[in-house]
């Protein structure tokens, strides 16, 4: 499905045309000229270290034993490290501090780009309206999922938890 069907700047129906090397929609009046890009969207992840172990949550409506990292949109004019904190802080009510940037990665399926953080936090543990529970792993029992932040689990496991002094571009 696609995300655009008409044109949000005159309403034409879009249609499938070439622009920057790929196919996109795009509206057929040469003088409105719109292209959807469909550039992806950045999200924040937190690996939460609360008391010991890896805090993950289960979201409203999820299946019962689906868990899987802190996370949320990056909002306008707001650092990724800024905003993986205010995630943290609205999701679980926890008050937490970057420990370090663990990587970039791509979510396709869902045209995200997901910037992970080791995140430490401290507090009691006061859920969202979007959370249903959490759960601590201790990070010797902590195994990696194979898509969306799953991949960013697997590296700082990996690692030992820990995380290169600098991120290589």
């Amino acid at each position: 499905m696609k995300p655009f069907r008409f044109c949000p700047s005159c309403a034409q129906p879009l249609v499938d045309r070439e622009a920057g090397g790929s196919v996109r929609g795009a509206c057929p009046d040469a003088a409105c000229g719109f292209v959807h890009w469909g550039n992806p969207t950045p999200v924040v992840a937190a690996i939460l270290e609360h008391e010991g172990a890896v805090l993950l949550a289960r979201g409203k409506g999820w299946p019962e034993k689906v868990f899987a990292l802190v996370t949320g949109f990056l909002e306008a004019n707001e650092t990724p490290e800024a905003g993986v904190l205010r995630e943290v802080r609205e999701e679980t009510g926890l008050t937490g501090e970057v420990v370090a940037f663990v990587g970039m990665y791509t979510y396709e399926a869902r045209n995200e780009l997901l910037l992970v953080y080791h995140v430490r936090a401290s507090g009691p543990i006061t859920l969202s309206d979007e959370l249903e529970e959490t759960k601590r792993i201790p990070k010797e029992k902590l195994k990696p999922w194979p898509f969306g932040t799953g991949p960013a689990v697997r590296d700082w496991l990996a690692r030992g938890g820990l995380v290169p002094e600098r991120v290589p571009t």
